[in-house]
């Protein structure tokens, strides 16, 4: 994740689905085609800037260039005085109509370089059909976001504020596994709850979150699948539809932690 933003050039090294000029020849006529750059560019230009892209890989060469692609932007407040943590904005779309134009929010934890997906629950996803002055739904979309930032960062620091016992913990990694893996697959949930660094060795809510989360995502869990009685370990989250199932239904187990341990937290929510 760069700190600084991503120039065209670097984003279309990375990411060339970003620069396709037309939809995929399957699409059909009433498909809306809207060029991703021209997208990432408009966001630009209401103060958002992109620090990270990536796009899924094909098993149907015919589809190269058309697949989901994934760009994360920061707002300029956020690069000019970054914190422990940052709203971002997600950039989703494919020219193959595996994915449709969205735009979502994310949290950026610094200490350990993991996005977080924020689930729809707590934010709306909106889909974009539209650009220039008329029915713009990039530019009311980003506002939406800008506008929630203050809310968003105030969650956080209220799961920052609620301590979980080990039980809970312990709770917390076991409803997590199924995200992650199927029922056949037996893991230990105590290798999702290992931080990898001293800052994580807390025992609050969002802490917790995240070291799940980086277990999860990250790989190197041991197991054993029940079906075959092979041992395995499991391997990164390299999938952006993966990685996105995954981090929206850490933020929702969350979410249900908070709303007992803290009420009130849901009512305000």
């Amino acid at each position: 994740m760069s700190t600084i933003p991503l120039t065209n050039e670097q984003l279309k090294q990375q990411a060339p689905a970003l620069f396709t000029e037309e939809p995929h020849y399957n699409t059909s006529d009433k498909y809306n085609f809207i060029k991703s750059i021209d997208v990432v560019n408009e966001i630009k230009a209401n103060n958002w800037y992109p620090v990270s892209v990536s796009e899924a890989s094909v098993r149907d060469l015919d589809k190269e260039g058309y697949q989901q692609h994934l760009v994360r932007f920061r707002h300029f407040d956020d690069l000019l005085a970054p914190l422990d943590n940052a709203v971002e904005l997600l950039l989703f779309n494919s020219h193959d109509r595996s994915k449709s134009f969205s735009i979502s929010a994310g949290i950026y934890r610094f200490v350990c370089s993991n996005g977080l997906v924020i689930a729809d629950s707590v934010f709306e996803s909106y889909r974009i059909k539209h650009l220039g002055d008329r029915e713009n739904d990039v530019a009311r979309a980003v506002a939406n976001i800008t506008a929630i930032k203050p809310k968003l960062m105030s969650k956080i620091n209220r799961l920052e504020s609620i301590t979980l016992s080990e039980t809970e913990k312990i709770s917390f990694a076991r409803s997590s596994l199924p995200l992650r893996f199927d029922k056949h697959l037996q893991v230990d949930y105590k290798d999702v709850l290992i931080p990898h660094r001293d800052e994580d060795t807390k025992d609050d809510l969002y802490t917790t979150l995240n070291v799940i989360q980086e277990n999860l995502l990250r790989g190197n869990i041991s197991g054993v699948n029940n079906i075959t009685g092979r041992r395995f370990t499991s391997k990164e989250i390299k999938s952006i539809s993966k990685d996105v199932e995954v981090n929206k239904g850490l933020w929702e187990l969350a979410e249900r932690i908070a709303s007992i341990k803290l009420p009130e937290m849901a009512l305000a929510a």
